[in-house]
C-alpha cells in the first residue's frame, strides 16, 4: 500500500510541477536562419470543384472571393493552383481543355482563367501554379499515356501557359507533370527545354505531385532531371518526409493536402498540418484540396474545401474555421520570409514554428491540436496526446528588444461546440524579451509584430434552401461568360454553349457535347457521357428536353431522373435513364451503362432532327413520352430513391440540347 501511495505521488507531483511551472522555448536568429516560407494555397482542380462558384449573384461571389484571396481579410491565400483542364472525370466533374482536338485552341474554356484573374485582383503578387489531371485524347493517339509522345504533350501544357499570358495577363509561376500519376525524365526535359525555347524561363517545374519516391532517387541519380526539377511535391505526406528528399537540396512543398470536412473539426486538422509539415519534414508549402467545396455536396469528397459554396441558386455559403486556421499564419507572414531555426514541438504536444521578414518582424504560430475527436480524413494523421501547459518563449538576437506583440487565437471546444475563431486578445507586454502563455488543449495562437491582420467579415448571407422545384434553360446565351451553361456538372464529357450554323430558328444556341474521343483519363470515366444537374434527394419529377444526335446511325441521348453516383464512380451510377437512338429504337434503363433494361422498342427516331423527351417518375414507376406522344409508361424502378436530373449520350459523340426543364409531380391525395 505504502508503494502505491509513493508511485500515486510520484506521478501528481510531475503532473503538478509540468502544470504549474513553465517551460522555455527560445526564438533565436543569431545561428542562421531555417528555411524560405514558400506560402499557403488552396487548389481548383482535380476536378471540377470550383464548378458552382461562378454561377452565384454579386455580391455573394465576391464575398466568397474576398473570403479566400483577400490579404488581411480572410484566409488571404498566398499561393492558387489549378487544375489544367483535360477533358476528364478527375473527382468530382470533368473540366474542360483548352485543346480538345490537335487543330483547335481555345483559352476562354471553363472558369480557371477567370478565378486566377480574380485571385491576382485582390492579391496581385499571389503565386499560381497549373497542373494536368488528363489529357485530350488525340495527344496520346488513342493510348491512354501521354508520354509516348513527349513532344506533343510538353507543347500542349506550354500553349496553356502561353493562352495564360497573352490572353488574359496572367503569368504562371510553376507547372507540374501528371497529378499523382508515374512520371516520365525524358518528358521531365523536355517540358524543361520547351518551356526555356517559349520563353517561359521563370516557369519553375513541380514534380511530381505524388510520393516523395521515387522522384528523389531519380533526381539524385540523373543530373538533367536535377536541373530541370525546382520543387519536389508530394500529397498527403503525414507531415514527414524521406532522407532521400532531403539529399536533393530541393525545395520540399506539400503540394496537395487536407482533403477534410470543413466544419470545426477539420481546421483543428488543418492546424496542426500547416505547422508541423514543417517541423517534421521542412515542407515549405502547403496546399489545401480544395479551395473552395462548390460542387454538389453528394459528389465525392462532399464539402472538402476551406469553404463551401454551393448553392448559387440560394447565395448561401458557409466559411468555417479552416479559412481562419489559415489566417494565423498568412495574414502575417508573406512568401519570402524565413523560419527561425528555433522551431519544434511543446513538452506536452503541440508545435510552433517562427518567421521573420528579415527586417525585424516575427511571427510565432503555435497550435495544440489533439485530434483524438476526429479523423483528418488524408493523410490520417494519428491521435495526438496534448495537455494543459504553460510555455513561456524567450526572444534573443535580433528580436531581444521587442516590447509588445499582437496576440490572436483560436479555441476549438468540442464538448460545447462553442468555438472561437480569431480572436485579436490584448498585446502581450514582454519584460526582458518573455512572455509566457498558458495552453490548453485544441487551441491556435498567433504572436506577432505584425499589426496588419483583421477578421473580415460580411453579413450572413441568405439561408440554405433546396435546389427550385421548377427549373429551365433554354441556352440562349450570346457572348456567355463562361462556356458551360450554370448548375449543369459534366461528369463525363464536356457540354458546352453552342452556336447552331445551321439553323437559325428555335434551335440557333444550345448546348452540345463536343467530345468524340475518350480523353487519357485519371478517374473511372464512364463508356458514356453525361451532365448532372439538381438536387439529390429529388425523387418524383418530370424532365424534359429537346435532343439532336449528329452520328448517322450511331447515335444515341438520354435524359435521366433519380442518378445517384457521380465523380470518381460515375461508371456505377444508376438511375433512371430514357435513351433514344438513332437506329429508330428506344429504351429505359435502371444503370448509366445500359446493362439493367426496364423497356425497349421502336421508336422511329434518327439523326439530324429534334426531339423533345420527357420523362415522368412517379414512386416506383416511370413514362415517357416522345414529341409529345406516350411512348411507354408504367415502368417499374424500384432503386434508386432520389437523384439528380441528367443528359448525355452513349458513347464520346456529338449531340445538343435544347430547353431542358425540370418540374414536380404532384401526386393525387385520395380521401375517403
Amino acid at each position: 500500500m505504502a508503494y502505491g501511495i509513493h508511485v500515486f505521488l510520484v506521478i501528481f507531483l510531475r503532473f503538478f510541477l509540468v502544470s504549474c511551472f513553465s517551460q522555455t522555448y527560445f526564438l533565436n536568429d543569431t545561428e542562421g536562419l531555417g528555411h524560405v516560407f514558400d506560402g499557403i494555397g488552396g487548389l481548383s482542380g482535380g476536378g471540377a470543384t470550383t464548378r458552382l462558384l461562378v454561377n452565384y449573384a454579386e455580391p455573394y461571389r465576391s464575398q466568397i472571393l474576398d473570403y479566400l484571396f483577400k490579404p488581411n481579410f480572410g484566409a488571404s491565400l498566398q499561393i492558387l493552383k489549378v487544375e489544367i483542364g483535360g477533358d476528364a472525370q478527375t473527382t468530382d466533374g470533368t473540366e474542360p481543355s483548352h485543346m480538345h482536338y490537335e487543330d483547335d485552341e481555345n483559352y476562354f474554356r471553363g472558369y480557371e482563367w477567370w478565378l486566377m484573374k480574380e485571385a491576382k485582383k485582390r492579391n496581385p503578387n499571389i503565386i499560381l501554379i497549373g497542373l494536368p489531371w488528363a489529357f485530350p485524347g488525340w495527344i496520346g493517339h488513342g493510348k491512354q499515356w501521354p508520354y509516348d509522345f513527349p513532344d506533343v504533350t510538353a507543347t500542349y501544357v506550354v500553349k496553356w501557359i502561353l493562352g495564360a499570358k497573352h490572353f488574359h495577363e496572367l503569368n504562371i509561376d510553376y507547372v507540374g507533370i501528371w497529378n499523382e500519376r508515374n512520371f516520365d525524365s525524358k518528358y521531365i526535359k523536355l517540358l524543361r527545354y520547351t518551356l526555356d525555347k517559349s520563353g517561359l524561363e521563370r516557369v519553375r517545374i513541380i514534380a511530381n505531385d505524388n510520393l516523395w519516391e521515387p522522384i528523389s532517387q531519380s533526381l539524385l541519380l540523373d543530373p538533367e532531371l536535377s536541373n530541370a526539377v525546382d520543387v519536389i511535391g508530394s500529397h498527403y505526406p503525414g507531415t514527414t518526409t524521406v532522407m532521400d528528399a532531403l539529399k536533393t537540396r530541393k525545395t520540399l512543398w506539400s503540394s496537395e493536402d487536407y482533403s477534410t470536412f470543413n466544419d470545426d473539426v477539420g481546421g483543428g486538422c488543418w492546424a496542426r498540418i500547416l505547422n508541423q509539415n514543417y517541423i517534421n519534414g521542412f515542407m515549405t508549402a502547403t496546399i489545401s484540396w480544395n479551395l473552395v467545396a462548390s460542387y454538389y455536396e453528394e459528389l465525392p469528397f462532399g464539402r472538402d474545401g476551406l469553404m463551401t459554396a454551393s448553392e448559387p441558386w440560394s447565395g448561401n455559403y458557409v466559411v468555417a474555421s479552416p479559412v481562419w486556421i489559415t489566417a494565423h499564419t498568412s495574414q502575417f507572414t508573406k512568401p519570402g520570409w524565413t523560419y527561425l531555426k528555433t522551431v519544434g514541438h511543446l513538452a506536452n504536444g503541440g508545435s510552433y514554428v517562427a518567421l521573420t521578414d528579415g527586417k525585424g518582424n516575427l511571427t510565432v504560430v503555435i497550435e495544440t491540436m489533439t485530434h483524438n475527436h476526429s479523423l483528418c480524413i488524408r493523410p490520417p494523421l494519428p491521435p495526438y496526446s496534448v495537455t494543459s501547459q504553460n510555455a513561456t518563449f524567450q526572444l534573443k538576437g535580433s528580436f531581444s528588444s521587442v516590447k509588445e506583440l499582437q496576440l490572436w487565437r483560436s479555441q476549438f471546444n468540442f464538448k460545447t461546440k462553442k468555438a472561437i475563431f480569431f480572436e485579436r486578445l490584448s498585446p502581450l507586454k514582454l519584460k526582458n524579451g518573455k512572455f509566457t502563455l498558458n495552453l490548453n488543449e485544441d487551441e491556435v495562437y498567433t504572436v506577432t509584430t505584425m499589426t496588419t491582420g483583421q477578421k473580415g467579415n460580411y453579413p450572413d448571407p441568405p439561408a440554405s434552401s433546396p435546389f427550385p422545384k421548377y427549373y429551365k434553360d433554354d441556352f440562349n446565351v450570346q457572348d456567355a461568360p463562361f462556356s458551360e451553361a450554370p448548375n449543369f456538372a459534366d461528369q463525363t464529357g464536356v457540354f458546352e454553349y453552342y452556336t447552331n450554323l445551321t439553323d437559325s430558328g428555335p434551335h440557333a444556341f444550345t448546348l452540345r457535347q463536343v467530345l468524340t474521343q475518350r480523353p487519357i483519363s485519371w478517374a473511372a470515366d464512364a463508356d458514356q457521357t453525361i451532365s448532372v444537374i439538381g438536387d439529390y434527394m429529388w425523387q418524383d419529377l418530370n424532365v424534359k428536353c429537346d435532343v439532336f444526335m449528329e452520328s448517322g446511325k450511331t447515335g444515341g441521348v438520354f435524359i435521366a431522373a433519380r442518378v445517384n453516383k457521380g465523380g470518381q464512380v460515375i461508371r456505377s451510377a444508376k438511375g433512371i435513364f430514357f435513351w433514344v437512338f438513332a437506329d429508330g429504337t428506344y429504351k429505359v434503363t435502371n444503370d448509366l451503362a445500359g446493362l439493367t433494361i426496364l423497356a425497349e422498342g421502336e421508336s422511329g427516331t434518327k439523326a439530324g432532327d429534334w426531339h423533345t423527351l420527357s420523362l415522368t417518375v412517379t414512386g416506383q414507376f416511370a413514362s415517357g413520352k416522345l414529341n409529345g406522344y406516350q411512348l411507354w409508361k408504367n415502368a417499374v424502378a424500384l432503386t434508386p430513391k432520389n437523384g439528380w436530373a441528367a443528359i448525355g449520350t452513349q458513347s464520346f459523340e456529338l449531340a445538343q440540347f435544347d430547353n431542358f426543364a425540370i418540374t414536380p409531380v404532384i401526386q393525387e391525395i385520395v380521401t375517403l
